[in-house]
C-alpha cells in the first residue's frame, strides 16, 4: 500500500493541528511585534488573532491526539 493512499488516524491530523497552530502562534508574535515597534495598530491587531488562532489550533490537535488513544 502507498503512503498516500493510507488514511491518516486521528492522530495524525492531531499532530498536524498542533504544528500549524503552534506556526501560527509564532507569526502572530512576530506580526504583533513588529506592529508594536513600527506603530502599526493593524498589523498588531493581526499579530494578535493569528496567535488566537494558533493556539485554538494547537488545542484542537491535542484534543484528536487524545481522543485517538
Amino acid at each position: 500500500m502507498d503512503e498516500r493512499d493510507r488514511k491518516k488516524t486521528l492522530g495524525e491530523y492531531g499532530a498536524e493541528d498542533s504544528i500549524r497552530g503552534k506556526a501560527e502562534h509564532l507569526k502572530g508574535r512576530v506580526k504583533d511585534s513588529v506592529g508594536g515597534l513600527t506603530g502599526d495598530s493593524s498589523m498588531q491587531g493581526e499579530g494578535k488573532a493569528d496567535q488566537l488562532k494558533g493556539k485554538l489550533r494547537d488545542k484542537l490537535g491535542k484534543a484528536e491526539r487524545k481522543l485517538d488513544r
